[in-house]
């Protein structure tokens, strides 16, 4: 059985699994197929953060696969310090680009340096912390939704930018057409107001094994 049956549900979750089992057919049928799985946190707000960095424009697969070996080059419980006490080149051969390692380490500097206070954003509504997190160097409005998902676990997320959602809106409501960013919010009008719940399992139709849980 799954290690994520002794992790806590959101508490949100089931009354939004029968809210979108009852108002959308292809998630009625999606969500059944991954029923002892949820959205879980990928840790602190600094760890949430620079995964998300880490997994800029590349595939779950090989996201995964540069944390892992981010994770051998700075330690398994990742820290602002821990960042900052490696050479940019050790980053490097851990097979980030310049531009990513540039990004990581200004993330650093911002915690370690305390211009970000975290523990404000859990009271912050979902566009102001989004507008906070924007003036990191690095962090765009994917990174930010990712954030706002991940690790304030926020209900009503639709990450519009993340191509993981448009290819499954595509595959399961269009036959695999390509979709626009309009059409895609239409099609999200029936999951509010529990669109992240919607993307997580859409997320999960396409690539079960590599959606952080």
């Amino acid at each position: 059985m799954s290690a994520d049956i002794a992790v806590a549900k959101p508490h949100y979750w089931e009354e939004a699994v029968a809210h979108l089992m009852r108002r959308d057919r292809i998630l009625k049928k999606l969500i059944p197929q991954h029923a002892e799985v949820w959205l879980t946190s990928r840790g602190t707000p600094f760890v949430t953060l620079a995964r998300a960095i880490v997994g800029q424009q590349i595939s779950n697969k090989a996201g995964d696969a540069l944390w892992q070996r981010l994770l051998d080059t700075v330690g398994k419980r990742p820290t602002p310090a821990g960042v900052l006490g490696v050479q940019t080149e050790a980053l490097r051969q851990a097979g980030l680009s310049q531009r990513k390692c540039e990004y990581l380490q200004d993330l650093a500097v911002h915690f370690g340096e305390r211009r970000v206070r975290p523990e404000k954003w859990t009271v912050m509504d979902d566009e102001s912390v989004v507008s906070e997190l924007v003036g990191i160097r690095g962090i765009g409005r994917w990174t930010a939704e990712m954030f706002l998902i991940f690790n304030l676990q926020r209900p009503d997320v639709l990450p519009l930018d993340d191509l993981g959602l448009l290819k499954a809106i595509s595959l399961h409501y269009f036959s695999g057409e390509p979709v626009s960013r309009f059409e895609a919010r239409e099609v999200s009008s029936a999951w509010q107001p529990w669109r992240t719940v919607a993307t997580w399992y859409l997320w999960r139709s396409l690539e079960p094994k590599s959606v952080p849980n």
